[in-house]
């Protein structure tokens, strides 16, 4: 009825979520197959392969690649989503945007050029894969 096996399977298989602390500061680049949350000072680029959380006091100064991602601090570079991208509250932004779907706030402020639409972002990941097959 009850397979022991099948459970710790599914457990390990959970994502995990990271998170950046207020007070934390990195240099470097971060890479993580979970969900993310930076509350504190990112100085490089973030890839991610799952969900994005920029909280208000939240700042990236570096390109932003993902999934999905929810956005309320400061972004100062390229934002790239494959899903929803979501600009909330004071968010500041200033970079390109592509992403197939986005919703903006009125009090955020952004400034670069946004290409949105899922064949968008088909076109640029297969720019991509040209461009590493090469």
């Amino acid at each position: 009825m009850f397979n022991p096996k099948q459970k710790s399977e599914e457990v390990n298989t959970s994502s995990s979520i990271t998170i950046l602390s207020a007070d934390a500061s990195i240099h470097g680049n971060i890479e993580c197959a979970g969900d993310i949350r930076i509350d504190g000072k990112l100085i490089g680029n973030l890839h991610c392969q799952s969900k994005i959380i920029i909280g208000p006091k939240g700042l990236i100064e570096g390109d932003v690649s993902g999934n999905n991602a929810d956005i309320m601090g400061i972004v100062k570079g390229k934002i790239t989503m494959n899903g929803q991208l979501n600009l909330q509250g004071k968010a500041i932004v200033t970079g390109d945007i592509q992403t197939s779907k986005l919703q903006i706030e009125s009090t955020v402020c952004f400034n670069g050029k946004c290409h949105m639409g899922a064949n968008v972002v088909e076109l640029k990941n297969n720019e991509l894969s040209s461009a590493v097959n090469e």
